[in-house]
């Protein structure tokens, strides 16, 4: 019999956001063209039985092949970051083009292309980083760049190099405001640290694990407080990225009480690493993070969190710096004092398996929650659905078919990644992703890479409907909106930054 398909995949308990089947599916020409028993044969087939049949994850906060300076280099390229993206189950990846201060949003996004071009085993999209809000910046480009599918983009609260003032933030956001575009807000209070830092050193302290010391749950609760109400005062959608813990947690529900869209980040190490990592001579470099790991306690906290719906996402914000050599946690070679340690640990590999794990083996998520977290709801908050993040007739078969009972140690060795060390060593999960396809084409097979570098593609991403306001009765009726007079929403949205 002529074949039907491309790809067959027959016998999978499928899972998506919303539901979970005993189905199979019909690949053609890179998309999902079929669902159901019994389908006519396809050149290729995959016998998924026993196995979970996933979307694909999309991982939309990692770092690959960023500019950086002071001599210290990202270890993963778009070539072994996304390598290590496909043997984790990941299929579609979201980094970061970053201006450079003085220097144009555009000339970022060009020079990324650049670094992208040809490597990729995955697909990938970019978000923007918004460092120096100039007013070509802000009037020209940023809304032209929104425009060509580049609809997101991060802004700081910290990190001399990159932080913006709350004026220069409410800018941002009432470009993002005008423009349909998600901004995303890295939410730790600077003066903060940067006197605690002050403080620390003058006394001596300046191992590793003061880092967590210079960077108290207050620091981001305080930023992440002043983000929502920036995000009330403009009115427009926010996410705050790589939330670690119970009081910034508490924030984002006081926000959600009061009708706000805010939408909130976590990743793996809230999840899996405590402030105890960071206890470790100078190993506890390779924990540095910002926010940093908290306590157990915490760590439940965090927990609940998922499980109720606080969090919108589950990202690895991989950020891989290797631990020896002089580009990375040991700048110029040498034992540093935390304050210079860069920030940033590896995980793209892990985090799917890690999560599957410890979330949906120990029953604290839904499987079904677990694949809205980590792929479908990431691909909507970006613009990328249904093209992304779940398997339906129509969209690219991105898919990850998983052994739900692969027990792994993992181990560094293990891992693709260009890192020399994963902070996850030792740890044991069970259930491991054993075969990722890309628009159809496998990328990882029975513990081999089999995709070809410059095999993923860049996508432009929709205006996202996630980052549209919510309009109110009240604010429909020109009255006052919590704090905010109508008057002065009307000019966030309306005049030029």
């Amino acid at each position: 019999m002529q074949p039907t398909y491309d790809l067959v995949i027959r016998h999978g308990l499928v899972a998506t956001a919303c539901e979970t089947m005993e189905t199979d599916i019909g690949i053609q020409g890179g998309q999902i063209v079929a669902l159901g028993k019994g389908l006519a044969p396809g050149a290729d087939e995959i016998d998924a039985r026993g196995k979970l049949v996933l979307p694909g994850g999309v991982d939309a906060h990692c770092h690959f092949d960023q500019p950086m300076g002071d001599g210290l280099k990202m270890a993963d390229d778009f070539l072994s970051g996304t390598r290590s993206a496909a043997c984790g189950g990941t299929t579609t990846v979201i980094p970061f083009a970053a201006q450079i201060q003085g220097e144009s949003l555009r000339a970022a996004v060009a020079d990324y292309h650049r670094r992208a071009d040809g490597k990729a085993l995955v697909d990938y999209a970019f978000h923007m980083i918004v460092t120096d809000p100039t007013a070509a910046v802000l009037n020209e480009e940023l809304p032209g760049l929104i425009a060509q599918g580049y609809t997101s983009f991060k802004i700081y609260m910290t990190y001399d190099d990159m932080k913006l003032d709350d004026r220069q933030i409410l800018q941002c956001l009432a470009v993002a405001r005008r423009h349909g575009a998600l901004a995303m807000v890295h939410a730790e209070n600077t003066d903060c640290i940067a006197w605690l830092t002050e403080a620390l050193e003058a006394a001596g302290h300046t191992a590793p694990k003061y880092h967590a010391e210079a960077r108290p749950m207050v620091v981001e609760r305080e930023a992440t407080h002043r983000a929502i109400a920036l995000s009330e005062l403009v009115d427009v959608p926010i996410l705050i990225v790589h939330v670690s813990g119970r009081e910034a947690i508490d924030q984002i529900r006081w926000a959600h009480g009061h009708g706000l869209r805010i939408y909130a980040e976590t990743c793996p190490q809230y999840l899996f690493l405590t402030a105890s990592h960071l206890d470790n001579g100078y190993e506890g470099a390779k924990c540095i993070c910002s926010p940093p790991p908290r306590d157990k306690a915490n760590q439940r906290v965090v927990w609940n969190g998922l499980s109720d719906g606080l969090f919108t996402i589950v990202s690895s914000d991989h950020a891989p710096f290797r631990y020896e050599g002089s580009d990375g946690k040991k700048p110029g070679g040498k034992e540093v004092e935390f304050q210079y340690v860069p920030n940033g640990i590896p995980g793209v590999e892990t985090r799917l398996p890690l999560l599957f794990s410890e979330g949906v083996r120990t029953g604290r998520i839904s499987l079904n929650q677990f694949v809205a977290l980590t792929a479908t709801n990431p691909a909507k908050l970006y613009g990328l659905n249904p093209r992304k993040g779940t398997i339906a007739i129509g969209s690219d078969a991105d898919i990850a078919i998983w052994d739900p009972e692969k027990q792994v140690t993992i181990t560094n060795s293990m891992l693709h990644h260009n890192v020399d060390y994963t902070p996850y060593e030792g740890m044991q999960v069970t259930g491991w992703p054993v075969t990722t396809l890309v628009r159809g084409q496998r990328v990882w097979d029975g513990g081999e890479v089999v995709g070809s570098a410059g095999y993923g593609q860049f996508l432009p991403c929709g205006r996202p409907d996630m980052a549209r306001p919510k309009v109110s009765d009240e604010a429909a009726a020109g009255h006052y909106v919590g704090h905010v007079p109508d008057a002065l929403r009307q000019l966030a949205r309306s005049t030029h930054a």
